[in-house]
C-alpha cells in the first residue's frame, strides 16, 4: 500500500490531542504518553503542572543523552475500515526558557483549554521533524 503524504501524516497527527513519544536513553527505550501541539515541521510539548514523581523526568534526561526521537499518534476503531497510525520521527531539544519556550507554551495553550488558566511553566521539548510515516486502512478495491 502507498505511504501517506506529508500533508495527510500531518493532518492526521495533529487531529489527536495525545502521541506517545519514545526515547533512548543509558538505561535504554523509554515510551510516554504527552500532550503536544503541531507548529510546521515542529512538534511542541512541555512539562506541566500535573502531579509527577519527580521534576527529574526521564524523557527530558534521555533527550539530552541522544536527541533523536519518534512520537506516534493511532486511530483505533471496531470498524477496521477507520484505522490509521502517524509517526514522525526527529531531532528534539530541551528549552527552558526564550522564544522557544515561549513559542511552544503559547501553542500549547491555544490548543488546550487546561493551560488556557494555568500555563506549563516546566521546560519544553521541541522536535524537529525529519521525517513523516504513516498508514491508513484503504480496501484492496480502493
Amino acid at each position: 500500500m502507498p505511504s501517506l503524504t506529508k500533508k495527510r501524516c500531518t493532518t492526521l497527527f495533529a487531529s489527536q490531542p495525545v502521541a506517545v513519544l519514545a526515547t533512548v536513553g543509558p538505561e535504554g527505550p523509554h515510551v510516554v504518553p504527552i500532550v503536544f501541539a503541531v507548529k510546521q515541521d515542529r512538534i511542541v510539548s512541555a512539562v506541566d503542572h500535573k502531579p509527577k514523581r519527580t521534576a527529574d523526568l526521564r524523557r527530558l534526561a534521555n533527550i539530552k543523552h541522544c536527541p533523536q526521537v519518534s512520537l506516534l499518534v493511532q486511530a483505533y476503531d471496531d470498524d477496521w475500515s477507520k484505522l490509521w497510525w502517524v509517526r514522525a520521527d526527529g531531532d528534539a531539544v530541551v528549552v527552558e526558557r526564550g522564544d522557544d519556550w515561549e513559542t511552544a507554551t503559547a501553542a500549547l495553550q491555544a490548543r488546550y483549554e487546561q493551560y488556557r488558566d494555568r500555563r506549563p511553566e516546566g521546560p519544553a521539548i521541541v522536535v524537529s521533524v525529519t521525517g513523516w510515516t504513516g498508514w491508513e486502512y484503504r480496501s484492496r478495491s480502493s
